[in-house]
């Protein structure tokens, strides 16, 4: 079987690394932040390009606070996308503010800065991208938009680590970028984890202080803060990871860009060919036979997932933000039709090829080719 993902593979290469290091914060007896977390900080924020990174114990608390440092709470509102995990309209709620969405362009199925005019509002104090399977937002726009109306800028990097354009990176382009370390991410941690990035000093200060109860010196609490360290471990193996980020998304871009030259016609390819601004953390194609695809995949062989089934308009648990079936027609068509095919840094040709096949063999059997064609 070719699983959708396989992380045992990549430890197969750096477990070695990855338990000498962790073996020695155990001994230290420092469990939580500490010097392995700091040094992940400083290696991370030269990473992004950025004057300061803050490591935390989600993505989702990094956009937490992210929103609070920025002054954003109640009565605010923050624009967003429904093409994303939950997580990324959770933390507007955590703050305190008003969700609103707006619709995603068709072919890059992030925020379409050219709706974003309609959406703001007196009471709009943010903007928050999502740069969706690791494709860099259009930000050029977004930006424009927010400096034309006065609004900072968040942006939902949990997928992006690395993506690159005009010489920044995912999360130096806004006020904030915001990251996931969770396992399965480009760079993931051996359980959960999050970053904050940004060139403010003066925000970094408060995120620092928001995710350690507020503490302005130890059991002086000025602020009404958080639990929301990380964990000494995480930030080792993170350590450990980071310089091997480039390659692993290079070699992403390496599978996403096969399987653009070799699946055939009669469904919708994500929009290729791969470069800097894409690190492939998904590789999802649309079809109307999802099912039948999903079937013909797993008789062959090939893992395959969805990401994400139900737009965040129309889960259950957000049915209060006023927004119903119809509201964002792209992004709900997306959401039927999409399916998620295998991708990580140590696929192999031949394993890259059977998918190809398998894929051309349901969507266009007559044309199917041998899967050797596409070894690369």
């Amino acid at each position: 079987m070719i699983p959708l993902l396989d992380l045992k593979r990549q430890y197969a290469v750096l477990g070695p690394e990855i338990e000498e290091r962790v073996c020695a914060v155990l001994r230290s007896g420092g469990y939580v932040l500490g010097r392995p977390v700091e040094a992940f900080e400083e290696a991370f924020a030269r990473y992004c390009g950025t004057r300061e990174a803050i490591a935390v114990n989600t993505g989702t608390s990094a956009l937490h606070l992210a929103l609070l440092a920025l002054g954003i709470g109640p009565g605010d509102e923050v624009i967003t996308v429904p093409t994303t995990f939950v997580a990324t309209v959770a933390a507007i709620l955590y703050a305190g503010a008003r969700p609103v969405l707006v619709d995603v362009d068709p072919r890059t199925l992030t925020m379409d800065p050219a709706r974003i005019e309609a959406a703001i509002t007196p009471r709009t104090k943010a903007i928050m991208p999502v740069h969706f399977h690791g494709r860099l937002a259009d930000m050029e726009g977004i930006l424009a938009v927010a400096r034309a109306h006065g609004l900072r800028v968040v942006e939902d990097a949990a997928q992006a680590h690395g993506a690159e354009r005009g010489g920044l990176r995912a999360g130096a382009f806004g006020d904030i970028g915001c990251f996931s370390f969770y396992p399965g991410k480009n760079l993931g941690a051996a359980g959960e984890g999050g970053a904050v990035a940004t060139n403010d000093p003066d925000l970094a200060a408060r995120v620092r202080q928001l995710r350690d109860w507020g503490q302005s010196e130890r059991y002086v609490h000025t602020m009404k803060g958080f639990n929301f360290r990380m964990d000494a471990i995480q930030g080792a193996v993170l350590g450990v990871k980071l310089p091997h980020l480039d390659g692993w998304n290079a070699a992403r871009r390496r599978v996403a860009n096969a399987y653009e030259a070799g699946l055939a016609d009669g469904l919708v390819r994500a929009a290729g060919p791969f470069g800097a601004d894409h690190v492939c953390h998904v590789y999802a194609l649309e079809t109307a036979d999802r099912p039948g695809l999903m079937a013909a995949l797993a008789a062959a062989g090939v893992g395959c997932g969805i990401h994400y089934p139900v737009p965040v308009h129309l889960q259950p648990a957000y049915a209060d933000l006023g927004y119903g079936a119809g509201s964002f027609p792209i992004a709900e068509r997306y959401a039927t039709r999409t399916l998620s095919l295998p991708i990580f840094p140590e696929m192999t040709d031949e394993e890259i090829g059977r998918v190809i096949e398998a894929v051309n063999a349901h969507v266009a059997p007559e044309a199917a080719p041998e899967a050797k064609e596409f070894a690369l």
